[in-house]
């Protein structure tokens, strides 16, 4: 299951690049524009959350008994 959302972080992050250029290349209409501005305010907001579920996930592990001495060796 968490392969599947590093594939969809990692999609959503490729599409946002891609929103970025377009919007940076000027060519588009305003009409345009501001669907795929919305569209990477959506998407951002989309992976915010999965990076905020990531480090909860990581936080979790990082706070677990079984890893005490894994952050001592730190």
């Amino acid at each position: 299951m968490a392969k599947a959302k590093q594939i969809n972080l990692e999609t959503s992050l490729k599409t946002l690049e891609e929103i970025a250029d377009m919007l940076e290349s000027g060519d588009m209409s305003i009409e345009d524009s501001l669907k795929a501005f919305e569209k990477g305010i959506k998407l951002t907001k989309e992976c915010n959350k999965k990076l905020d579920d990531i480090e909860g996930k990581i936080q979790e592990l990082l706070s677990d008994n079984n890893t005490k001495e894994f952050k001592d060796d730190i």
